[in-house]
């Protein structure tokens, strides 16, 4: 057994095997030290002990008692029940169990074993029902064993797959903490623990496992969830260390004078926030190390209109640039907004998408302006490209960013700007995309009319319908309707769902107006199709799943209804509010919700007061948690094991240590065999930036 080390996989576990470790691999569980750091989610307490003659009913407890008496039985309608009878000094109870019939092979009568779980009535009497239970070694009932492992403390409840059940990996974690829990090492400096009041790596990690109370877990998820954030913070400030380093890009002259012709050429005036950003960028153009620069800002907010002027510079300097989208519809969007920017000044853009595949032939030397989606990163890029634009950011991580290196020039690599409306606190920002400089736009351009809001109560809704068709019928207006499902579902009853709804509104509700389907499972040639009758005016009303979130401009649309609101977050309300109010009409976004629960509703009726994405997220962050708001299952997003980017004021702390730590104590990632460094080949940060 002393062979064995963290690394090696986890089927050399005593008790654990090739066909266990087959299972374990779905969790992301490999090794041994991935076993030993798959973290409990929550925690059942069973830590009140309890005599039988003071079981009250409601109670979660744990009593130490011997199996007087079991027997299966079967109710009317077949189901198997599984009755106990079960004593200790004070007095004696029946437990309970449904349908576990190997229980009678398990359980043995004469045997003193610890129960943990919930009393309550069962007929006329109390009773304990589906309990947890453990052998107990020693024959005094009078107080529970100290080294109970499922019982009689707070026990740990772990994400669980198909034949891993929690119970099994407390037993094998456990087991791997006995062998292993001197060999895991303190990675963090001494000073970044003592300023910070953090446990030991080795505690933290056996008291995530098996506290003794509250505050032991508490204290070791602070510890780990530190060290989770402060990894993110550090690998995103080495990485940008590491593209200042190693790469060059192209030094652009900014053209003051003739930036100022463009800019007066636009039918608006820039606000201070866009003439903010753009001495940002224009800063970075000037330096001989490529920019790498996150622009954030709302829907509406004029992003597109600052990365035109960088655009305009790199033709200037006799550079061609390419601007990337998420979707077909968002790239010919955007195709058709910089064609109008530069088409004063004889500027010809080029559209690269699945329906427009070719380039202008290469014989061709003169800069160019491409569009296109993300798909351009795996084609032949056009010769001398200074400038990318990367739309919607949180689409496009880390990895993508390293194929766009591959792709470009070995000895200079282009200027990157990326860009995203998706509102995200700057804090998180700055954790989250730590590898980039970051931009806000903050402001919104003059004459922007609010988008007034209302959460309307289920009573109103054929009131809302009425109005509607007031505002639509004979006139310019547009409306959407947005559903959160495609079809209806048994289990979200309550939610409507876009097929349906189209058909009962174009039967029942508006027979007399024009509606559209769009929803996720069309191909693109449908979309396309549908999106287009709308923008024409050819059709009044778009039924919708939340697919319009991004990318869709229709100027005339004005009224934006949602049903079941509560089922989304703040900032993809705010999103799908961003589709209308986009010219001068007034416009209004109508939150539908099924839902009665006060906290559901007082958490939407933020919408109708707040109008900043960034702030609406931070009050979704703080109620919801940020699974929800940023999707982080996407490209762009650390999966977190068990920190929360809700926890604003620990990722501030990680920050400054990380900063502290680079700023003082470079050497330690600079050493191959520090702990430090390790752990970051662990996680693969170190691979990641030598690459």
């Amino acid at each position: 057994m002393n062979t064995l080390s963290l690394a090696d996989a986890v089927e050399k576990l005593p008790y654990v095997g090739p066909a266990y470790a087959k299972r374990l691999n779905k969790l992301g569980i490999i090794t041994i030290e991935d076993l030993i750091f798959h973290f409990p989610f929550r925690y059942d307490d069973f830590s009140l002990i309890s005599s039988i003659n003071r079981i009250q009913p409601g109670e979660t407890l744990t009593i130490r008692a011997k199996i007087l008496e079991f027997r299966n039985e079967h109710t009317r309608n077949g189901k198997k029940i599984q009755k106990a009878v079960v004593a200790d000094n004070s007095g004696s109870t029946e437990i309970i169990w449904f349908n576990q019939p190997y229980l009678s092979k398990v359980l043995r009568v004469g045997e003193t074993y610890q129960f943990s779980g919930k009393a309550d009535w069962f007929g006329r009497k109390i009773v304990f029902v589906s309990p947890e239970y453990e052998k107990t070694l020693i024959s005094n009932i009078q107080s529970p064993t100290s080294d109970s492992l499922h019982t009689g403390r707070l026990v740990p409840v772990y994400p669980e797959t198909y034949g891993i059940s929690s119970k099994w990996l407390r037993s094998r974690i456990k087991a791997a903490l006995q062998i292993f829990g001197e060999k895991i090492e303190e990675f963090l400096p001494p000073e970044i623990v003592k300023k910070n009041n953090l446990l030991s790596e080795q505690e933290a990690i056996r008291l995530i496992h098996f506290p003794e109370n509250k505050s032991q877990a508490e204290l070791s998820r602070k510890r780990l969830s530190f060290d989770e954030l402060f990894l993110i913070q550090l690998a995103g400030r080495l990485r940008k260390k590491d593209w200042q380093k190693k790469f060059s890009g192209y030094q652009f002259k900014i053209f003051p004078a003739e930036t100022k012709k463009f800019v007066d050429s636009l039918p608006f005036k820039l606000t201070a926030a866009q003439e903010k950003v753009w001495s940002e960028i224009s800063a970075d153009l000037e330096r001989k190390e490529p920019m790498n620069r996150l622009l954030q800002g709302d829907v509406g907010s004029g992003k597109t209109v600052v990365a035109a002027i960088a655009i305009y510079n790199a033709f200037l300097n006799n550079f061609s640039s390419v601007f990337m989208a998420p979707t077909e519809i968002l790239a010919t969007q955007h195709y058709q907004t910089l064609t109008n920017f530069f088409s004063p000044f004889k500027i010809k853009v080029e559209l690269v998408t699945s329906s427009h595949r070719q380039l202008n032939p290469t014989e061709d030397k003169s800069p160019k302006i491409i569009v296109g989606t993300h798909a351009l990163l795996f084609k032949k890029p056009p010769e001398k490209v200074g400038f990318i634009v990367i739309d919607e950011q949180q689409r496009f991580g880390v990895e993508q960013r390293a194929q766009l290196l591959k792709e470009s020039s070995e000895e200079k690599i282009p200027h990157l700007l990326t860009m995203t409306a998706t509102p995200i606190p700057r804090t998180v920002a700055l954790t989250i995309f730590g590898d980039l400089d970051l931009s806000f736009l903050n402001e919104m351009p003059k004459g922007r009319l609010v988008v007034k809001t209302w959460v309307v109560p289920p009573f109103k809704r054929e009131d809302a319908y009425r109005w509607i068709r007031k505002l639509v019928k004979g006139t310019s207006q547009q409306a959407f309707i947005i559903c959160p499902l495609i079809e209806e579902s048994e289990t979200l009853a309550t939610s409507r769902a876009a097929k349906s709804e189209y058909q009962q509104l174009s039967e029942k509700i508006f027979p007399d107006l024009k509606l559209g389907l769009l929803h996720g499972r069309m191909n693109t040639t449908e979309k396309d199709q549908v999106i287009d009758d709308f923008r024409r005016g050819k059709l009044d009303i778009l039924v919708s799943t939340p697919v319009v979130e991004v990318g869709i401009d229709i100027p005339k649309a004005t009224i934006m209804m949602i049903e079941a609101a509560d089922r989304f977050g703040l900032a993809q309300l705010h999103q799908l509010r961003g589709r209308v109010g986009r010219n001068k009409i007034e416009s209004f976004c109508l939150l539908f919700t099924e839902n009665s629960d006060p906290k559901a509703i007082k958490r939407i009726k933020f919408m109708e007061s707040k109008n900043i994405g960034m702030e609406l997220a931070e009050i979704d962050l703080r109620l919801r948690g940020p699974g929800e708001i940023y999707g982080t299952k996407q490209h762009g997003f650390p999966d977190l094991k068990i920190a929360s980017f809700a926890d604003l004021d620990l990722i501030e702390q990680t920050r400054k240590a990380a900063d502290s730590l680079l700023a003082t104590d470079f050497s330690l990632l600079q050493n191959t065999n520090s702990p430090l460094n390790k752990k970051l080949k662990k996680y693969k940060i170190i691979q990641e930036i030598s690459n």
